[in-house]
């Protein structure tokens, strides 16, 4: 590796089911390179209950922090108690939030992911749990950065995805998904690969990967991603383009890419690896586990599970409004407002 490259998960205790296999994703591409201490893993445990309640009927917290160390020892041979003493083979930099801190959301840790790690990595990579990591990502990301550092050492970059919701995300979807017609549904698709309700695995992911021989890869500056697996160049957080603050919730990717397409006027490049595969997984039936109050509602649906929560909708409507309006004379929204009774 020519570069450090820092890759950073916030991992919520309801996700506890759905990590593992991203984390076995990341070891997998870690183990592809020869000095496993050039990718910092930043991972986030977050425990606090300030919105989501744990059914204590199925499970405690205390079992789950025992998963979640198990999974960390498992993987990456990661003990915390004894890391001090016996060292571990990856740079895991493992951080917890319990109860009584201040609400922590995604917008929160990817916005601090960006400022703590732009000194100490050249490339930055957004994770998140219900997604898997190719392989050869860690690879990619350091020849692409060393390739286009010197002409654009700005830039963002993201990988193939899945069959998206309309025209304008053809040109992130992978060349065997993009001809596939678009399905949606309300239950889990157990058919359908290139489906967004189809949960696949690493081997179906390396599957199509492994085919590979030779990149393709694309540029545009019609700037076009999520946060699952964003690439960002250092040097674009150092000149001071992050998620804003007001951004207090969800939006966050959308919040960043509405600041750079502001800050760089249609200038910033972003490079697309067109035919490497990244996983995102997003109605994995293990992604809300154990939450109180979500009996009732069929696995695999995240927006009706997220609804029975009365704080949600509000909160999500909010935070998208900043995420579009901080340019503009109006109110930034909190989660005071947010709390706010009539």
């Amino acid at each position: 590796m020519n570069n450090k490259i820092a890759i950073g998960c916030l991992i919520q205790w309801y996700e506890i089911e759905l990590v593992e296999e991203y984390l076995q994703s990341v070891k997998n591409a870690v183990d592809m390179i020869d000095n496993k201490k050039d990718i910092i893993i930043d991972l986030y445990f977050n425990i606090d209950e300030t919105l989501e309640k744990i059914d204590e009927d199925k499970i405690s917290m205390s079992s789950i922090c025992d998963k979640f160390n198990k999974i960390l020892y498992n993987i990456f041979e990661y003990d915390e108690e004894t890391i001090s003493l016996v060292g571990c083979s990856y740079d895991i930099r493992l951080s917890n939030r319990g109860p009584g801190n201040k609400l922590y959301t995604i917008a929160d840790y990817r916005r601090d992911f960006n400022n703590n790690f732009c000194d100490e990595a050249e490339v930055l990579m957004w994770g998140e749990t219900d997604s898997l990591i190719p392989r050869q990502t860690f690879q990619i990301l350091d020849n692409l950065h060393m390739s286009v550092k010197d002409k654009t050492p700005k830039y963002v970059s993201f990988f193939a995805t899945c069959k998206m919701w309309d025209e304008s995300w053809k040109i992130l979807e992978h060349p065997e998904f993009t001809d596939k017609p678009f399905i949606d549904m309300d239950k889990i698709d157990t058919e359908n690969w290139w489906s967004l309700r189809y949960n696949m695995t690493i081997d179906e992911m390396n599957s199509f990967n492994d085919k590979v021989e030779d990149l393709d890869i694309k540029t545009t500056t019609q700037l076009k991603f999520n946060g699952c697996g964003l690439v960002i160049s250092s040097e674009v957080v150092r000149a001071g383009i992050n998620i804003p603050k007001s951004v207090f919730f969800v939006h966050e990717d959308t919040a960043f890419m509405n600041n750079l397409l502001v800050m760089f006027q249609g200038k910033l490049p972003q490079y697309i690896i067109k035919n490497i595969l990244l996983v995102h997984n997003r109605k994995h039936y293990n992604k809300r586990k154990y939450v109180k109050g979500e009996d009732t509602v069929n696995p695999g649906d995240i927006g009706k599970a997220r609804l029975v929560h009365n704080w949600y909708d509000k909160a999500n409507k909010l935070s998208e409004f900043n995420a579009h309006n901080f340019f503009k004379q109006t109110k930034m929204y909190t989660w005071e407002d947010v709390y706010e009774v009539h």
